[in-house]
């Protein structure tokens, strides 16, 4: 099975920051969950919206201690499909905040080598906001480093469909239905080019994947954390990827 081959992956020894377990294996891919900001503004009794905010500085805490930690890719779960159903007011802050990542972190993402990909169907998403995505994932493209990717209006349910219904117009205009296997849908989904993924993580405690990277996620180790998003950082991040070390990946050998 192509699709969900072990690699080898790093040693924290040559890339993890300083205070990492030299005995800690990297993942190459990590996946985050981003769950708990509007539990951590309660608790603070503050709006929704100050809970989103902190959200995105975590964002900027998590982008910048994976690549201090050696990870290859880093997938964020920023807004689902389902999170329309949202009140109109919090989505009109969640796209405002997108707004100000993209303005104003693109310039360290170029400087630092990262290359921006974009999971789910953001074309949906008001046209300005498009404009800047696409503006920001062209900037980067060149770039040979980390690879940060967003997921926006994403569910990987509806991204197994459309990959289902790429691989029936192949065969439709020919392909034998024999050259479908795992590596053929591996190929139609947003992930493509991507590492395997090797770490999930959520956090605020809750132990769902909630439509995320569902076929992906097949031979993930999956973490669940009871840090709310705000407070995850990078100490956290280092915990969770120890805990990736410990953990034995059979990929269903002995």
């Amino acid at each position: 099975m192509t699709s969900f081959a072990a690699r080898a992956p790093a040693s924290a020894a040559d890339s993890a920051a300083p205070g990492l377990p030299s005995s800690s294996v990297i993942p190459r891919h990590v996946a985050i969950i981003m769950d708990g900001n509007g539990r951590w503004a309660k608790a603070r009794r503050l709006p929704r919206v100050a809970g989103h905010r902190q959200g995105v500085e975590a964002v900027r805490r998590i982008t910048r201690a994976a690549r201090e930690q050696g990870i290859e890719a880093l997938t964020l779960y920023a807004f689902s499909s389902e999170n329309w159903r949202r009140p109109e007011e919090e989505i009109g802050d969640l796209m405002g905040l997108l707004r100000h990542f993209l303005k104003n972190e693109i310039k360290e993402l170029t400087r630092e080598g990262v290359r921006l990909r974009i999971l789910g169907n953001y074309r949906a998403l008001k046209a300005d906001l498009v404009e800047l995505i696409d503006d920001a994932v062209a900037r980067t493209a060149t770039n040979t480093g980390p690879i940060l990717a967003i997921a926006l209006n994403y569910g990987a349910q509806a991204e197994l469909v459309a990959a289902a219904r790429r691989l029936a117009e192949k065969v439709a205009a020919g392909m034998p239905v024999s050259a479908i296997d795992e590596a053929a849908i591996d190929r139609e989904l947003d992930t493509d080019g991507l590492p395997p993924l090797d770490l999930m993580i959520r956090t605020s405690g809750e132990q769902r994947l909630s439509n995320f990277l569902l076929w992906q996620a097949a031979y993930a180790e999956l973490l669940f954390v009871d840090t709310l998003w705000p407070d995850f950082d990078g100490e956290a991040l280092a915990q969770a990827i120890a805990a990736y070390g410990q953990r034995q990946r059979r990929f269903g050998g002995l």
